[in-house]
């Protein structure tokens, strides 16, 4: 895989890689920037959080599970002096379904954060990470919920 950032202007630029795509990152006014993209950081945690989303929800599938709504959320911390790295990162999956299988979930989770996500098994060498999940039926309501941390290697 290839990836290339191009300067536009000032702290501007246009990021591609072999998918063709682009994506604009910025950075922060207070240090000359124009608000105007992704910071990088950002960037390493929205590929973490598509990483697994892409991996637990086709799990889920062949698992024939009925998801109706699902969202990954990914919070960092991160140490205060620079290079201000990842310092405990935590993921939290929330699905939304019809008389969804908790240990179906689960599984799912785990393949994804000891097998399948590279964007995972690199963070959690640097991280911990704590993984969560809450269940919600389709009905309304929240059904379930739990937290687990698995050592992401």
């Amino acid at each position: 895989m290839d990836a290339n950032v191009t300067w536009q202007e000032g702290m501007s630029f246009t990021g591609t890689a072999d998918s063709g795509f682009q994506v604009r990152l910025g950075a922060d006014p207070k240090v000359g920037g124009a608000n105007d993209g992704f910071r990088p950081l950002e960037l390493m945690a929205v590929s973490l959080a598509g990483c697994t989303a892409m991996d637990v929800i086709s799990l889920l599938r062949k698992k024939q599970q009925v998801v109706t709504d699902f969202e990954v959320r990914v919070h960092t911390d991160r140490a205060a002096d620079h290079p201000k790295v990842f310092t405990h990162i935590t993921v939290l999956y929330r699905v939304t379904g019809q008389n969804l299988d908790e240990a179906a979930l689960r599984r799912a989770i785990e393949l994804t954060a000891t097998k399948y996500c590279p964007a995972q098994a690199m963070l959690g060498k640097v991280a911990p990470m704590e993984l969560k999940y809450q269940i919600y039926e389709d009905r309304g309501g929240l059904v379930r919920e739990s937290t687990f941390s698995l050592q992401v290697e």
